[in-house]
């Protein structure tokens, strides 16, 4: 919404603007999972390792429907672009899962995957190509709707994995500060 809403205020040249939304993939499978583990039961255990693809797949499903009708269509005869869905995190932490299985998953048009190195070895190796982020779309509601029968709640899920991420970024932004300043003062210390 905040997107299409700065699109629509803008006076200026849409085609110049670019944005994506970001999702971190496999740290919901591992939150989920670890909460599933708690549950214990053989229906809560066959959960684990599904939310995250189901989550990213009903995220596609409200991009799709954002930037569809008559909203979209005015702003994109102005140059507008999609903001797209950008699957971030998408290694797979836990062994027992394929290690394509973010990936293989969630393929389909105006979607952007950050992988890690390794992550683009194995899928160049034995990954599968295929548009699959709008197909299966019940069975990922099915899914997602299935963890709130277990007592697993997602807006919790959603603002530990939040609350996690803004310190982790938080961590490594004041790293880089750091990093900064010493070679400034190397510098500095040169002239």
């Amino acid at each position: 919404e905040a997107y299409l809403s700065g699109l629509e205020a803008c006076a200026g040249d849409l085609s110049r603007i670019a944005s994506v939304a970001s999702f971190f993939i496999s740290r919901v499978d591992t939150e989920v999972d670890r909460r599933l583990d708690a549950v214990g039961t053989p229906e809560a255990l066959e959960q684990r390792g599904k939310a995250a693809v189901a989550q990213g797949k009903l995220a596609y499903k409200l991009f799709s429907e954002a930037f569809a009708g008559p909203r979209w269509e005015a702003l994109s005869a102005r140059g507008a672009r999609v903001q797209r869905p950008l699957w971030a995190s998408t290694s797979t932490k836990n062994p027992a899962y394929p290690d394509t299985l973010y990936v293989d998953e969630l393929i389909g048009p105006d979607t952007v995957n950050t992988m890690p190195d390794q992550t683009i070895e194995v899928f160049s190796d034995h990954g599968t190509v295929a548009r699959t982020v709008d197909a299966r779309v019940d069975e990922a509601q099915a899914d997602w709707e299935a963890l709130r029968s277990f007592g697993i709640d997602v807006d919790d899920v959603a603002r530990v994995l939040e609350e996690e991420g803004l310190t982790s970024f938080v961590k490594s932004f004041e790293e880089l500060l750091t990093a900064l300043q010493v070679k400034a003062d190397e510098i500095a210390a040169q002239m």
